[in-house]
């Protein structure tokens, strides 16, 4: 009983007078107009276009080793099923490798780690060649929290494409130099010359 007095005296429909109705009717029709103005304002997939100002740009350039062990820091995740390897070559053509290698201040295995490599790389020709993706993470000094983003085919010559932490909006070029290839390890010495802000 309470329940239908309640809901008869605030849900049951009232005579509203003309001027009321009409007073209502203004008031949605500007919060529809206001609410709509700002959907045309927010919906815009751009802001308005401004001048650039760069910052002034650093160069750094850094002299690392990638440490690689044949499956313990580099593993063949993928191959295709139509590929052989005729080539004898240690990865077959099409296939996928997935690699996280300490990077390290020297050639010697016992120098000291200063970060990782992770990366995919995909061999796309019989020669070897290979398309490559690759993070250097930082975790010791001064640039602790930064990594360096490479991706390119083909090596010696490695682009550069990205950064975060001090190496933001990073460009440049990483240079691969071979040191040690055989069947289980590979150290690879790196030239970096990174452009950032």
């Amino acid at each position: 009983m309470k329940l239908q007095l309640y809901f008869h005296l605030h849900f049951a429909p009232r005579n509203y007078s003309k001027a009321e109705t009409m007073r209502g009717t203004l008031m949605l029709t500007w919060i529809l107009i206001i609410c709509l103005s700002q959907v045309a304002v927010k919906s815009q997939y751009y802001s308005k276009t401004r001048p650039y100002h760069p910052r002034p740009v650093k160069v750094t350039n850094l002299h690392v080793f990638m440490h690689k062990t044949a499956g313990i820091t580099a593993v063949q995740v993928a191959q295709a099923n139509i590929t052989s390897n005729d080539n004898n070559s240690s990865v077959p053509f099409a296939s996928l490798v997935a690699f996280n290698d300490p990077l390290r201040t020297g050639p010697e295995p016992d120098s000291k780690v200063i970060g990782n490599v992770q990366g995919i790389a995909l061999l796309s020709r019989m020669n070897a060649s290979s398309t490559q993706y690759i993070d250097f993470g930082f975790n010791t000094g001064r640039f602790n929290g930064s990594s360096i983003s490479v991706f390119s085919r083909g090596e010696p010559e490695l682009a550069v494409v990205g950064g975060r932490g001090k190496f933001v909006m990073a460009t440049g070029v990483a240079l691969f130099n071979p040191i040690i290839i055989n069947a289980t390890n590979v150290i690879l010495e790196l030239n970096i010359t990174v452009v950032h802000y």
